[in-house]
């Protein structure tokens, strides 16, 4: 249940891989690390809240 006037600070962010320039959506919040799904390059690592990315961002999902 979500609280009435509050605003989740989650999104979906669309990145770009640095090494294959493939673009894919990944979770703001991501709780594993994340890899390119052509490559398998690390593009974020967890850090408990926020992930911490390593690759292009090109936009903020709502």
């Amino acid at each position: 249940m979500v609280a009435i006037g509050r605003e989740t600070t989650s999104r979906f962010i669309k990145i770009r891989c640095p090494k294959c320039k493939n673009e894919q959506i990944m979770f703001g919040k991501a709780a594993s690390p994340v890899l390119c799904l052509v490559c398998a390059k690390s593009l974020a690592d967890p850090t408990g809240g926020k992930a911490r990315v390593k690759a292009r961002i090109l936009e903020i999902l709502d």
